[in-house]
């Protein structure tokens, strides 16, 4: 049985994605005889863009023209092209700002003598090519990535998730943050995956894997104005991640 020709690829991020995957040591050694990584800029050296593969995986937010080209070309030379992150599938962190002028951001960042570069509001990578699947979270779950790995070894897409954390946060019969403790949790509103692994350790979710879909959102706010939390304060919680998050 022949290896799957990988790419993987980083674009506006912080490299986090990439990082969980490398960061699967006792795997990797497995996952070399199934898959040939051979685009891998992170990790592998030269990184040229040769033939076609079986899938990219593509992790950061669409900022920069060259990374528009990047993201072309992978998706021409790729069967399936796999979002891999939640600012791959939001825009994430690096898209707050999109409201403000880029010019003044740029400025504020590096100074009044930041050399010019051509940017623009972040994106996901949606808004710029087509994507066949989505795996989410800031970073994906290590167990998530080797899933959807094994999964393209047996020629299938990671399967979407659609239910809250809240979820999760029952099967592992946790007590409520938000409903027993009076704290600010977005479990309610934030798609699962993780095992509610903040909740399950006292922390309150933040809503690092982005919207869950079709979430019962009058009653989760009436919820949340009886804890007495503005539903401004949720939004503003919410879009950290997700700053294009409707409601």
């Amino acid at each position: 049985m022949r290896k799957l020709r990988v790419a993987i690829a980083g674009l506006t991020a912080c490299s986090g994605c990439q990082l969980s995957l490398l960061n699967c040591e006792d795997e990797l050694p497995g996952l070399l005889e199934q898959f040939e990584f051979h685009f891998f800029p992170m990790a592998c050296s030269p990184a040229l863009l040769e033939g076609d593969y079986d899938a990219a995986l593509v992790e950061g937010c669409v900022s920069m023209p060259h990374e528009i080209a990047l993201l072309q070309e992978l998706r021409r030379r790729s069967k399936y092209l796999i979002v891999l992150g939640t600012c791959a599938a939001c825009g994430g962190v690096a898209a707050l700002r999109n409201s403000d002028e880029r010019e003044l951001l740029r400025r504020m960042v590096y100074g009044q003598n930041a050399v010019a570069a051509e940017t623009f509001n972040p994106q996901p990578l949606q808004s710029v090519v087509p994507v066949d699947a989505v795996v989410t979270g800031c970073p994906p779950e290590k167990d998530e990535l080797l899933r959807m790995l094994t999964g393209l070894v047996r020629g299938a897409l990671p399967v979407s998730i659609d239910y809250p954390v809240c979820t999760e946060c029952r099967m592992h019969e946790n007590l409520c943050l938000l409903t027993e403790r009076n704290v600010l949790c977005l479990g309610p509103l934030t798609l699962g995956g993780c095992g509610a692994r903040c909740p399950s350790m006292s922390v309150p979710c933040e809503g690092c894997r982005g919207p869950v879909p079709e979430a019962n959102l009058k009653e989760t706010f009436e919820i949340y104005n009886q804890k007495g939390f503005e539903r401004q304060t949720v939004l503003e919680r919410l879009r950290r991640f997700c700053p294009e998050w409707k409601l």
